[in-house]
């Protein structure tokens, strides 16, 4: 009986200790999707506005909105932008074929983030050409266009931990592409730097809910601007 019964109270620990280590899994896979990326209702007469970008612009979607509420229908992609290769990949299908009036948009971190094999996701002359091709698409909607700079990466060890190449140098493409297409840039590397020891999260490249609002004031008087309002 004693050898029954411990072989009975090992089956039981071991099936509480799987149950445990289940439950993080099935926490994660009920995480609430981001409202960010939820698909908006258009109102009538007012002018329509795509966001385009990464994490970044998923945490200043939803402030854009706000400011915005009553002078534009903002929308934005529905997903994670990531480098440019993926915005290559999938801009006609985030265009649909909609009339857009105005499109914000950036690519960047994810570009010059350094694989496992030593090499940055999007190298330098991928980027600039992959940035021509996507900048030639857009062009086409007729709509106003508005880069944004890609926002500052901390120094030293990140959480997640991730290595980084210059955001400069890839800003510095960025701004020689737009310029020669005559795209109206938004600077929000400039806006949020000064910013970065309070609204920045610590060893990370996001920010925090004020961070985000911060630079969603920059982005919607920059559309605000090229909406003529």
């Amino acid at each position: 009986m004693n050898r029954l019964s411990t072989a009975l109270s090992l089956l039981l620990v071991l099936g509480l200790s799987s149950a445990s280590a289940q439950e993080p899994a099935k926490a994660k896979a009920k995480r609430p999707p981001n409202p960010a990326m939820d698909p908006i209702k258009d109102v009538a007469g007012l002018p329509r506005v795509l966001l385009i970008g990464d994490s970044i612009s998923i945490g200043y979607t939803l402030p854009v909105r706000k400011l915005l509420e009553g002078k534009a229908n903002v929308h934005r992609i529905p997903t994670n932008g990531g480098p440019t290769k993926n915005g290559v990949a999938n801009i006609a299908k985030w265009l649909g074929s909609s009339k857009w009036d105005v499109i914000h948009f950036n690519w960047g971190i994810h570009d010059l983030k350094y694989m496992p094999d030593g090499k940055r996701q999007v190298e330098p002359a991928d980027y600039e050409a992959n940035l021509r091709s996507l900048v030639a698409t857009l062009k086409k909607t007729g709509a106003k266009l508005i880069w944004a700079t890609t926002t500052p990466i901390p120094d030293g060890d990140l959480n997640p931990p991730r290595k980084f190449g210059q955001v400069k140098e890839y800003n510095e493409i960025a701004a020689k592409v737009m310029a020669e297409n005559g795209v109206a840039i938004d600077d929000l590397n400039a806006h949020i730097t000064p910013k970065l020891a309070t609204l920045q999260n610590p060893k990370d490249v996001h920010y925090t809910s004020e961070g985000s609002e911060y630079l969603a004031q920059q982005v919607a008087a920059e559309i605000t601007k090229a909406l003529g309002k």
